[in-house]
């Protein structure tokens, strides 16, 4: 799972004269009273006679329908993903009730707070005082009982209201309270950079592995992944208050359903940072084979030395209150992309290294394999929700996923197609490690994948850590010293992990094939089916039906082989 951003975003109260709050707007906007305190200082609040309900007293049911349970923190967390300024996620955050995710980076730039004011925010009490509490401007972010992660937004400042509104308007944003609209292109740049991130390392070991007729299996997928994310707008739009992908598991299951989903997208999150560990391991003792540490009669080969000096690099970065400092770093994630892929390219067109014909046309033991590296390749609808509500025309949403769809997938069929080309049978699972280490494409491509992963690590792991911190008994929520317990045992296993599974071609064939399968095959198709029961066409229930198919049967063929590789390395 992978960041980028793609527009300013400043959690105050604004909006403009000319937009008009339906349903699916309201569903990220402020609180009830915030919502209406908006409406009458445009005039946009309808009557009490009118017999139409207000945007609040929607907002009101919106509410009380969906999220009220673990997790609520999964909507902020997961909207760093999808919007160029994410919210800033609380240092620590304990429980949503309890604790807001900071204020926006953006506004708190507008202030001018520097450098030593985001260090000293390590140090920040994890919960407002009491002076605090009886300055917030909603009762309801007082109340004793869990709230939706919306009650996470930070209360309105009118001090920067008008300065902000004013920004707003300069940058043509007519946009409401809260909502990170963006454009059709800023929608495409968040779309790619969510699909094609680490996965396309692995893209010539997949032809290796599965064969060049086994490629057809990532236009399968893209062909379905692309439906499925169809499907999750629809499960969206099916009702008010659905607005995230553990949303629609309670919708079509109920509690149950909302418990199983966001285990899986957490599982999903915390297995790529083992993958960037793995990954930091490998590309770094490539780079420096013959490093080494003894340590009270124990050695530390280059493998086992990288992973902990990853470890140790990544670690403070979890504690930071503010992770839109880092997701300034890590919007270069296309850029990454692209940039690793044209030192690909070089190194064949311009280099010349040779060519390779090498390879058969389809290798069936490999196949289950490549099931599962080219099913990683569209591991993004746990974030496409949140890329649906961020855009300013919903309707854009379907062209926005093509678009997306159709580059990641070129992307990744032209970086499998040259790599095995130039590497052939000696093919590695990250197509880094082949690169001739001599030459200067092959350094830029080395170390891009080596510090692009260091800044995505935390955001990564923060959903999982928010998610858990939930869990804190409410008499220890003003600690801070059990978040940070939960963070650094988090990274610390993903670590233990990393170091007992090191194989990255295989442990993305794993995540690949288990949960991506359940992801973005099964899961949307059939909370779709249980959403739209007896509404459903029968070209949808059939298409549905095939997909379940194709994704239980990739999943298990998969699964089995990639964990049956895994046990054979470790012996």
């Amino acid at each position: 799972m992978k960041s980028w951003t793609s527009d300013l975003n400043t959690f105050v109260d604004s909006s403009d004269d000319d937009d008009v709050f339906d349903e699916q707007e309201c569903a990220v906007q402020l609180a009830a009273e915030q919502e209406e305190e908006e409406c009458d200082d445009h005039g946009e609040k309808e009557s009490a006679g009118s017999g139409v309900y207000s945007a609040g007293s929607r907002r009101s049911s919106m509410l009380s329908s969906y999220n009220p349970t673990w997790p609520q923190s999964y909507r902020q967390s997961i909207d760093i993903y999808s919007s160029v300024t994410p919210p800033s996620i609380a240092f620590l955050g304990g429980t949503p009730t309890l604790s807001r995710l900071g204020s926006s980076f953006i506004s708190a730039s507008f202030r001018g707070r520097q450098a030593p004011d985001i260090i000293s925010s390590l140090f920040k009490p994890l919960l407002p005082t009491r002076a605090e509490d009886e300055h917030l401007p909603t009762p309801e972010l007082q109340q004793p009982h869990r709230k939706s992660s919306h009650s996470l937004l930070p209360p309105r400042i009118p001090a920067r209201r008008s300065f902000l509104e004013k920004e707003q308007h300069e940058h043509g944003k007519g946009c409401s309270v809260s909502s990170r609209k963006c454009s059709y292109g800023h929608g495409v740049i968040n779309g790619v950079n969510v699909l094609c991130g680490a996965g396309i390392l692995s893209a010539p070991y997949a032809v290796k592995e599965g064969g060049w007729i086994g490629l057809s299996i990532l236009f399968i997928y893209a062909v379905l992944a692309f439906y499925t994310g169809i499907l999750l707008r629809h499960c969206l739009d099916s009702e008010p208050g659905i607005e995230t992908f553990p949303d629609i598991g309670q919708a079509a299951f109920g509690i149950p359903g909302r418990i199983i989903v966001s285990i899986a997208l957490y599982l999903e999150l915390y297995a790529c940072c083992v993958e960037f560990i793995i990954l930091e391991s490998d590309n770094l003792s490539s780079l420096f084979p013959n490093a080494h540490l003894e340590i009270g009669g124990m050695h530390l080969g280059s493998h086992i030395l990288f992973s902990l000096l990853a470890t140790l690099i990544v670690l403070p970065t979890t504690w930071l209150r503010d992770l839109s400092v880092l997701c300034y770093i890590s919007a270069g994630g296309v850029i990454a992309t692209i940039l690793v892929t044209i030192c690909l390219f070089w190194i064949g067109l311009v280099d010349q290294v040779g060519f390779k014909s090498e390879g058969s046309s389809i290798n069936s033991f490999g196949i289950p394999i490549a099931i599962g590296l080219y099913g990683y390749a569209y591991s993004g609808h746990a974030v496409f929700p949140n890329i649906y509500s961020s855009l300013k025309k919903p309707d854009d949403f379907s062209a926005v996923l093509f678009t997306s769809f159709a580059i990641c997938t070129l992307l990744f069929t032209g970086v499998a197609v040259m790599g095995f080309f130039l590497f052939g049978k000696s093919t590695e699972s990250q197509f880094t490690l082949n690169m001739p280490q001599e030459l200067m494409a092959s350094k830029v491509a080395v170390w891009t994948t080596v510090v692009n992963p260091l800044t995505k690590y935390a955001i990564c792991l923060s959903p999982l850590a928010l998610s858990l911190e939930e869990l804190i008994p409410p008499n220890h929520q003003k600690s801070h010293i059990y978040s940070i317990i939960i963070r650094t045992a988090l990274t610390m296993s993903s670590l233990f992990v990393a170091l007992s599974v090191p194989f990255f071609g295989l442990v993305m064939a794993l995540i690949g094939s288990l949960l991506t399968m359940l992801v973005s095959f099964i899961f949307p198709c059939i909370c779709f089916l249980s959403i739209s029961r007896g509404k459903a066409t029968p070209i949808q229930v059939g298409m549905c039906i095939l997909i379940i198919v194709v994704g239980v049967t990739s999943s298990m063929l998969g699964t089995f082989s990639a964990l049956s590789k895994i046990i054979n390395s470790l012996q």
